[in-house]
């Protein structure tokens, strides 16, 4: 049986919701499909920090997740992760690059998060996390994702020097008119695929995310590119920043999204 693993502990989080919002994100996949979930990390109060605070104080939620991921990989068909932010990729993508050294990476996020501690205007960790991974900068949790293995899927919120970076690593993006099946395949080609989602992707409106930025992907878009992909090609996905709302009915709805758009993986199989 499948196990999601599902972030708990708090990695940067700004916004008071997103360790709830992967719960139950969690909890729907598991009530529809039978998943087991294993949960790391302890919860703690979001705070508006720059990363040389939140990133130690993540350490320990890091290497759970780190040591979760392996394991995963090791003995699990499909990998999947649940994550408050997309900074527990940090842990997650250089476990990945390890295992799976010729897989492409799908970042799928309204914003590159390519930049390091010399170049953020925020110091927010979650806009640095693909730069530490691709080696950049030591996050001290490592890095060995190949730049020129990732594409980022739907950004079109990118700073000046970040972009700079991006196409000096030879990142790839896709902005969001032209993600389509066709794109997707062309762009991994023959290889293996490992897919990260964050949920500020979307146009608003469809579910609710921190940094939400205009003009973004459709859930058709999302559902059609898990499709044309392939069950069988798809090493492991991480869902990520669902910050949740107080109004329950809000949630399900949005949660309704979320399991539509990601059931070609469970459901064609």
């Amino acid at each position: 049986m499948i196990e999601i693993i599902v972030s708990q502990g708090r990695v940067a989080d700004r916004a008071a919701q997103m360790i709830r919002g992967a719960d139950l994100t969690a909890k729907a996949l598991a009530k529809r499909y039978g998943v087991k979930i294993k949960y790391v990390g302890k919860p703690s109060p979001h705070e508006h920090d720059d990363w040389t605070h939140s990133l130690p104080q993540a350490k320990e939620t890091l290497q759970c997740v780190s040591a979760a991921i392996e394991a995963s990989i090791s003995h699990q068909p499909l990998t999947l992760m649940i994550s408050n932010t997309c900074s527990v990729s940090l842990a997650s993508l250089p476990v990945v690059a390890r295992a799976h050294p010729n897989a492409v990476l799908l970042w799928i996020d309204a914003h590159g998060d390519f930049n390091t501690p010399e170049s953020t205007d925020s110091g927010y960790l979650g806009g640095m996390v693909l730069a530490g991974t691709c080696g950049l900068w030591d996050s001290g949790h490592g890095s060995g994702v190949r730049p020129e293995q990732v594409v980022l899927v739907g950004a079109r919120d990118i700073d000046v020097a970040e972009r700079q970076l991006i196409e000096k690593s030879g990142v790839r993006i896709i902005p969001p008119e032209q993600v389509t099946p066709t794109n997707i395949l062309q762009a991994i080609g023959d290889a293996p695929v490992w897919i990260h989602i964050d949920w500020d992707v979307m146009e608003p409106g469809y579910l609710p995310a921190d940094y939400s930025v205009p003009n973004g992907l459709l859930p058709r878009q999302i559902k059609s590119l898990f499709a044309c992909i392939g069950r069988n090609r798809i090493l492991g996905i991480e869902l990520a920043e669902f910050n949740a709302s107080e109004d329950e009915k809000e949630n399900q709805k949005a949660l309704e999204v979320i399991l539509d758009m990601v059931s070609p993986v469970f459901e064609n199989n």
